[in-house]
């Protein structure tokens, strides 16, 4: 991505407010416990089958018991459909559902209204303007996350390991608020904040063992890494 320092972003200079930071594709205790340590905000449950990150919604709901109350808990599911939506709202009770498919603004309204949650949208970064992008969704959408597009034939459409240009941020403003996610790691999380001045950051991949098994150690070193004086 370049020398971060000539690459900084005036938002993130002059902005002193703590990033937020979600953790995502958790599947067992030890993940849960390592973000919890570190403060983690979010929390994430993927609920898509062809994903090595899948969970059940029994699954999430018993993992999550230990975040309750501690970190907001997200549901994250691909062009799901209404009747696997109540199951998962029903079931797990999510504080936010992420929606990382094709969901249109208005798909997007009707799953807050119809479900009563919160709701994430996550977008695949392409040649349309992000700024454009969040204009559409402002109003529906109650927070954005913005991910590197898969490659082509990938079976999911998120946790890839890929980063996108991050100077693509920077007409964004803070309507809706946003996640930068797409090839975060400890060790790359600091210059992709300079560079972005993203508010809060979404991580998956870049914290793993091998996929679908989080490191907590690597958990641990992202979340230090994140809030780190020098990553603002």
């Amino acid at each position: 991505m370049g020398r971060m320092a000539q690459a900084l972003n005036p938002k993130r200079d002059k902005d002193t407010t703590p990033v937020r930071v979600k953790i995502c594709g958790l599947t067992d205790a030890g993940g849960i416990a390592a973000a919890l340590h570190g403060g983690a905000d979010f929390l994430g449950f993927v609920m898509f089958e062809k994903s090595p990150r899948h969970v059940t919604p029994h699954g999430a709901f018993e993992l999550a018991k230990a975040a309750r109350g501690r970190a907001q808990i997200v549901a994250v599911t691909v062009d799901a459909e209404d009747a696997v939506l109540a199951e998962i709202v029903t079931i797990l009770k999510p504080d936010y559902v992420q929606a990382h498919g094709q969901e249109s603004p208005a798909r997007v309204a009707e799953i807050k209204a119809r479900f009563g949650v919160k709701v994430i949208r996550a977008v695949r970064v392409d040649d349309t303007p992000l700024s454009q992008v969040a204009q559409a969704y402002s109003g529906a959408a109650d927070l954005m996350l913005y991910d590197a597009a898969p490659p082509p034939g990938a079976a999911i459409p998120g946790g890839n390991g890929l980063q996108f240009d991050w100077r693509l941020t920077e007409p964004l403003s803070s309507d809706p608020p946003w996640f930068l996610a797409g090839g975060l790691t400890p060790v790359n999380v600091r210059e992709a904040l300079a560079v972005s001045g993203a508010p809060m950051v979404d991580v998956s991949s870049g914290v793993e063992a091998a996929p679908g098994c989080k490191d907590p150690s690597l958990i641990s070193a992202f979340l230090r890494a994140a809030r780190s004086p020098s990553s603002v």
